[in-house]
């Protein structure tokens, strides 16, 4: 591959994503496994992934995990080069945490709703309506927003952080209004919440989920706590993406009804294989699933190359790394309790 080849790829990253080098031949099946281990191995790299990407990159990782253990991994991890297998505000979050290795994500078009629809800015004005309050931030959101924040949560310590905040002081819980609703019933804190959602887990249809429900009485329903309160109220158990992951594991039912991203299907096969595991059906007849398409942008060839050349390389400045760091680091002390 020439110079200019590689150079004009390189140009195209801000609205591709990816290295877009179609002349390149690259490896395929067993082999293209073979070249992304070697390439780890050579570059001391470390292959973080969430249970929500494709599960041929679930099983190449280092590490799989929901946002709160991959953050503790990209945290911990003596990696030169932390290859993030998930969205971008992810990739940010390890290298807000490890600013003298390099983090290169996939594609960095894998984006997500929730950050997407809440700027540090509209963070600010509402702080400004609501001076005393805390901002509690879901970690799906991108760095300016989250140095706007007092302190970040996840899905799994969520609950945890909340009822630890000061009962004096109101809360403003951003961008998730589904997770914040779920919050305020579990802790009983009135909180202001921001008018955001998940694409994926607002999908779901409460009456086709109803109707497998009623075809298969022996099932338990299980659920994320992004979803519409209308579906969570049909849930036999609500929680974070690893608890639904043990819950799945350890619970003695046999079969159950899934409404989370699909990608998590792929480790609950691997965790309870003698189980029947049923994707709860989304609004779109034509899909039997919900799928988050930004987390499947990231494929294995995209991987390949993304090690390769050590690109898309994941850039913050200094000092909005700093400010964002302190509610990070916040949520992690506050977590050192939960697995």
């Amino acid at each position: 591959m020439s110079t200019e080849t590689l150079e004009k790829a390189k140009s195209t990253l801000p609205v591709k994503g990816f290295l877009d080098l179609k002349d390149i031949a690259i490896p395929q099946g067993e082999d293209l496994v073979k070249a992304i281990l070697q390439l780890k191995e050579e570059k001391n790299a470390v292959i973080l992934a969430h249970y929500y990407q494709p599960g041929e990159i679930q099983d190449i990782a280092d590490f799989l995990g929901d946002s709160l253990q991959l953050a503790r991994q990209a945290k911990d991890t003596d990696a030169d080069m932390i290859v993030f297998c998930g969205v971008h505000f992810m990739a940010e979050a390890a290298k807000i945490l490890n600013p003298t290795k390099k983090v290169v994500l996939p594609d960095t078009m894998a984006g997500c709703s929730l950050a997407d629809g809440c700027s540090g800015e509209g963070l600010r004005k509402m702080r400004e309506q609501h001076p005393n309050a805390l901002i509690a931030t879901y970690i799906n959101c991108n760095a300016e927003t989250k140095a706007e924040s007092d302190i970040i949560v996840t899905s799994s310590n969520a609950e945890t952080v909340i009822e630890a905040l000061p009962t004096d002081r109101p809360i403003i819980f951003a961008p998730d209004k589904n997770l914040g609703r779920y919050l305020s019933k579990k802790t009983g804190r009135d909180m202001i919440l921001w008018d955001g959602s998940c694409i994926v887990h607002e999908a779901f249809s409460m009456e086709r989920i109803a109707q497998q429900l009623a075809d298969n009485p022996d099932a338990k329903m299980i659920a994320h706590p992004e979803s519409e309160e209308a579906v969570l109220k049909l849930a036999h158990f609500i929680g974070s993406t690893s608890a639904l992951l043990n819950f799945v594991e350890q619970d003695d039912c046999q079969k159950f009804i899934i409404a989370t991203e699909e990608g998590i299907l792929h480790e609950m096969r691997k965790r309870a294989p003698h189980k029947e595991l049923i994707p709860a059906l989304v609004f779109d007849e034509s899909c039997n699933c919900s799928e988050c398409f930004y987390m499947k942008r990231n494929t294995m060839e995209k991987l390949y190359l993304c090690m390769k050349y050590e690109l898309p390389e994941i850039i913050i400045e200094e000092e909005l790394r700093l400010r964002a760091l302190k509610p990070i680091e916040a949520m992690l002390d506050l977590s050192k309790s939960i697995k």
